[in-house]
C-alpha cells in the first residue's frame, strides 16, 4: 500500500471521530509551522511501562498523515526498579532524583533500553525513527553536593532533531545532557521537555498520561483550561492537590513563555487522535487564551468587530437595526473579538440570541470559555437552533432539555416547570429576524 493510499486511509478513520471539514481544518493548522513545529510529546516512564502499543498506534498516526512529532522520554518507574535491584536506594530532593556515579551508569543504560523499546515498537508498524540519546541537551552540573550528577541544560543543540526530521523520521529524545567536556548528565525529563519547547516553540505541546487529563474535585476531566481567566481560581481550588497546582504553574509560565497559538494538551495515548482532531477533544486542553470581557450595555462594545464575528460564524449578514432592536443582558466577548454570546431579556427567563466562535479560534477551547462564563452566571436560561446545525451535538450534551418545533430545535438549561419550559419554546420559536431577507 501506498503513503497516499494509506494517508487516504487514515483520513477516512479519522472523519470517523468528527466531520471532514473539522479533521482538515486541524491538519492545514498542525501543518502550517512547517517539521519540528508540530509537536512536542512528552512521554512518562508509566505509559512506556503499560501503554507502549497505544503510543506507538497514536505517533504512528500522526506520522502516516504527514505531521512531525517530536518525542521526549522519561522512565521513572523502570530506575527506580533498576536502582533497587543493584541495591541502591533512590532519593529525591526538590522532586529530583540524586544521581550518584554508580547510579548516572543505570541512568544512562535504563535511558538507552527504553528508548529502544520506543523504537522498535514503531518500527513494528514500519514507522522510521532516530534514538536522540545525547547530542541534544548541553548542560552543567545543577549542583553537584545535592544532587550530584544532575544537569541544568545551558543550550539545545537542534541540528540533531532537524535532521531527524528530514529524513522522514520521528526524533526519540532521552533526557540526558553533556558537559562541554563531554560528562554525561542526568536531566529532569519534564525540564528536558519544558527546555526543547522554549527552543522549538511548537504548536502544540502533549502530555501523555494514565489519567487522560487534570480532573477537578469530582474526579472528572476538566476539558478546557483558560489560563488568562481561570488561572487564579484553579489555583485557589481546595481539591486541587499540590501535585496539580505544580503542573498547572508550570504549564502557565511555558505557554506564557510561546506564541498565543500554542497549546498544551494532557491526553491517554489512545485518544490522541481525538484530542487532536476534534473540537471536542478527550483530555484537557491548556492555552493562555483570552481575556473575556462582560458588557452590560452596548456603549463600550465595538460593533464593527462583533458584526464580523456574528456574521463570519454564521454565515450571514445581519440587519442594520440588530443593535438597536436587542434587549441586552449581558455581551460575552474574549478581548479580540474571536468568540462572544449575546444573552437578552426574554419575558420570564435569559435567551441566548448569539453563540458565535471564529473558524480559527474553533477548537482552542475559547467558545468553552465563553460559555462556562454564561452557565456560571445564568443558572437558567434558552435558546434556539436550527436542526442539522453543527454545534446540536455540542447543545445537546449542554442543555437540561430540548424540544423540536419547525426548523428549529429549542433548548434550555435550569428550566424545571412544564410552563417555564413551554413559555420557553414558543418564545424561542417565536423570535424576532436578526438576518438580512430571512426569516430567521
Amino acid at each position: 500500500m501506498s503513503d497516499q493510499q494509506t494517508k487516504a486511509i487514515i483520513l477516512q478513520l479519522l472523519g470517523s471521530l468528527s466531520s471532514a471539514k473539522e479533521v482538515r481544518q486541524y491538519l492545514r493548522r498542525f501543518s502550517s509551522p512547517g517539521p519540528g513545529r508540530f509537536a512536542v510529546v512528552k512521554v512518562g516512564g508509566g505509559i512506556l511501562r503499560d501503554e507502549m502499543d497505544q503510543l506507538a498506534s497514536s505517533l504512528t498516526f500522526l506520522h502516516k498523515v504527514g505531521l512531525h512529532p517530536i518525542v521526549v522520554h522519561g522512565a521513572g518507574p523502570q530506575l527506580d526498579a533498576a536502582i533497587r535491584s543493584a541495591g541502591l536506594k533512590s532519593v529525591k530532593r526538590d522532586n529530583l532524583r540524586y544521581t550518584s556515579a554508580e547510579m548516572l551508569q543505570i541512568v544512562r543504560r535504563v535511558f538507552q533500553e527504553e528508548n529502544l523499546k520506543i523504537l522498535e515498537a514503531l518500527q513494528k508498524l514500519g514507522t522510521q525513527a532516530s534514538s536522540v540519546v545525547g547530542g541534544l541537551f548541553e548542560a552543567k552540573f545543577l549542583d553537584f553536593e545535592r544532587y550530584g550528577y544532575v544537569g541544568d541544560v545551558t543550550s539545545v543543540h537542534l541540528e540533531v532533531v532537524r535532521a531527524s526530521l528530514r529524513h522522514g523520521r520521528i526524533p526519540v529524545i532521552a533526557s540526558l545532557g553533556e558537559t562541554a567536556a563531554g560528562q554525561i548528565l542526568n536531566i529532569n525529563s519534564d525540564m528536558a521537555a519544558n527546555i526543547l519547547v522554549r527552543a522549538l516553540q511548537p504548536y502544540k505541546i502533549v502530555f501523555l498520561t494514565s489519567t487522560g487529563g487534570l480532573l477537578d474535585g469530582e474526579g472528572a476531566i476538566i476539558p478546557s483550561i483558560n489560563l488568562s481567566t481561570d488561572f487564579s481560581g484553579l489555583m485557589a481550588s481546595p481539591w486541587l492537590h499540590s501535585g496539580m497546582q505544580l503542573k498547572i504553574q508550570q504549564i502557565h509560565n511555558l505557554l506564557g513563555a510561546l506564541p498565543l497559538s500554542s497549546s498544551v494538551s494532557i491526553t491517554k495515548p489512545s485518544e490522541l487522535a481525538k484530542e487532536l482532531f476534534t473540537h471536542k477533544g478527550s483530555g484537557t486542553l491548556l492555552r493562555m487564551g483570552e481575556k473575556i470581557h462582560i458588557h452590560r450595555n452596548w456603549k463600550a462594545v465595538d460593533r464593527a468587530r462583533l458584526t464580523v464575528l456574528i456574521e463570519e460564524s454564521f454565515g450571514k449578514k445581519l440587519k442594520p437595526s440588530y443593535f438597536a432592536e436587542t434587549r441586552l443582558e449581558a455581551l460575552y466577548v474574549s478581548e479580540n473579538y474571536r468568540a462572544a454570546a449575546v444573552m437578552t431579556k426574554g419575558s420570564q427567563h435569559i435567551y441566548l440570541d448569539k453563540f458565535a466562535v471564529l473558524e480559527d479560534a474553533r477548537g482552542e477551547g475559547l467558545g468553552r470559555s465563553v460559555w462556562q462564563h454564561i452557565c456560571r452566571d445564568y443558572p437558567a436560561f434558552f435558546w434556539r437552533s436550527r436542526i442539522g446545525n453543527p454545534i446540536n451535538d455540542f447543545y445537546f450534551q449542554e442543555s437540561a432539555g430540548c424540544m423540536k418545533r419547525g426548523q428549529w430545535t429549542v433548548f434550555w438549561r435550569g428550566l424545571e416547570t412544564f410552563d417555564d419550559i413551554a413559555q420557553a419554546v414558543l418564545e424561542a420559536s417565536d423570535n424576532h429576524i436578526a438576518w438580512q431577507d430571512m426569516a430567521s
